[in-house]
């Protein structure tokens, strides 16, 4: 069975997605506590601004569901145990779901169609990366790897072939558009951006393309490794609120846990104009009190998103047709997985009746005994990949039930 819980945008304000933010070296623990305690054969664990969502595979049975989380649920439990909160206090936060009900939100998850932001692009590398970083550790198993890859190949369809108003936009451009229906426009304003990660760099190209001068901060310690983009200047980390003066606009979007600006050493900065702040990260990266500094005027992320007014009506069916296509494709997959180690079977026994078949030919051939080895192992690999691809085309193309008997008649031929 696949399982999840998680919480995003729609169920749990930024402060409450700031305590359950997870690093990299937390996730690990999670996954391997969640193979060793469930036990689950596989999990992936998405962890982003927006979002928190731990999957696994188990080999248990239910029910699809999709509900409220109960404080009892077992991957609730591992999460605040691991967080150091209750679990009681949290479960309103978090929904959970199984089998169909999870696939389901998974697909629509990686096509964007979950998002803040309509059918952004970041979501799509979120998810891809959260399989990749469970790989990386052995800890993804079978299960997580198809149904991951197939929403991923999914996506990356709807990508390319559908087309939604609003479509690749992201949260320092959502930024941007409220700013200007504000009346500010970035032309020539002067902009810091914190941060010289993905999100920080993209807020810095983002806003010179809009014609603002901006500064980025870079730590000492990454000054020779990381230049700013083009047509940014760059200062020091430290140095950050001896120029908040200076701007009107200062954007911060860094991977800290920590904060970047506080409300105390900002008080002492005194400018003679308003100045913008936007915060772009979870964790927060600004403190929420310089709202009451006089010439602060602070947004977090939760001010950004969109919500469709029905232009993309054509796009959603576009989209949710192929999502159906690769529903049914990672299905077909899941019910015909009992076949797998049959197929490896009939694909061995097709590549050793071959090799017997041109071994005495091999042999006649003017080479060494090594090089006639290594011949014969090059020819079984190709004709494994052959015996593969022939007979998974032809799961693609028979019914179930008529595909299973052509699995039993090749058994037949090289079992005998």
């Amino acid at each position: 069975m696949i399982k999840m819980i998680g919480t995003d945008h729609s169920l749990a304000p930024v402060s409450v997605r700031s305590s359950i933010f997870l690093t990299k070296d937390r996730i690990i623990e999670l996954m391997e506590q969640l193979r060793h305690t469930l036990p689950a054969e596989g999990a992936v664990v998405i962890s982003t601004c927006n979002r928190l969502e731990i999957w696994v595979s188990t080999d248990e049975a239910g029910e699809p569901v999709e509900e409220a989380a109960s404080c009892e649920d077992p991957l609730l439990l591992l999460l605040c145990r691991l967080a150091g909160l209750r679990a009681e206090e949290y479960a309103p936060y978090f929904v959970k779901r199984t089998s169909e009900k999870a696939i389901r939100h998974l697909f629509y998850l990686a096509c964007g169609l979950r998002s803040a932001i309509l059918a952004e692009d970041q979501v799509l590398t979120q998810v891809k990366d959260a399989l990749d970083f469970s790989r990386e550790h052995q800890l993804s198993g079978s299960t997580m790897e198809v149904l991951f890859r197939t929403a991923v190949t999914a996506a990356k369809r709807i990508k390319t072939e559908v087309s939604f108003t609003r479509a690749n936009s992201s949260a320092i451009e959502q930024a941007v558009l409220r700013l200007r229906d504000k009346g500010m426009s970035l032309d020539g304003k002067k902009c810091m951006v914190i941060g010289n990660g993905e999100y920080g760099r993209l807020a810095a190209v983002t806003l010179l393309s809009h014609g603002a001068r901006v500064m980025m901060t870079l730590r000492q310690y990454h000054s020779q490794k990381a230049a700013p983009p083009q047509g940014c200047s760059s200062i020091p980390y430290d140095d950050r609120y001896q120029y908040l003066p200076e701007c009107q606009v200062v954007v911060s979007a860094t991977a800290s846990p920590h904060c970047t600006l506080k409300k105390e050493p900002l008080s002492l900065c005194r400018p003679d104009h308003p100045i913008v702040f936007l915060d772009l990260a979870v964790p927060r990266d600004i403190e929420p009190e310089i709202r009451e500094l006089p010439f602060c005027t602070l947004y977090d992320i939760d001010d950004f998103y969109t919500t469709d007014s029905g232009e993309n009506a054509e796009a959603y069916r576009q989209a949710e047709e192929i999502i159906r296509k690769y529903i049914d494709e990672y299905a077909l997959w899941e019910r015909t997985r009992d076949l797998r180690p049959r197929i490896r079977g009939i694909e061995d026994g097709a590549v050793s009746s071959l090799s017997l078949r041109l071994k005495k030919t091999i042999k006649k051939l003017p080479l060494t005994e090594e090089q006639k080895e290594e011949l014969l192992a090059q020819i079984g690999q190709s004709a494994g990949k052959v015996i593969n691809k022939l007979i998974y085309d032809l799961q693609d193309h028979l019914p179930e039930e008529e595909f299973r008997d052509c699995i039993d008649g090749m058994e037949k031929i090289y079992h005998e």
